[in-house]
């Protein structure tokens, strides 16, 4: 279950991708695998193609970071 801080985190890195019009995806798989880490990926909506994150391997952190950067 998710601490009420990793839930925020979490939902900020989904508005920083929102601001700079992409979709933070995050994995629900419960175990770890060498295609899904459980993290986040980016992907442009309109045509669903992934920015970045290809094994679900971004943070919140990571994601938050990548969309200030692309501002």
């Amino acid at each position: 279950m998710l601490s009420t801080t990793d839930s925020r985190l979490e939902a900020r890195a989904r508005r920083a991708a929102k601001k700079v019009g992409l979709v933070a995806r995050k994995s629900r798989w419960r175990a770890d695998s060498l295609d899904n880490h459980g993290g986040f990926m980016l992907v442009e909506p309109r045509r669903n193609y992934l920015v970045a994150g290809e094994h679900f391997d971004l943070t919140a952190e990571d994601v938050i970071d990548w969309c200030r950067e692309a501002e």
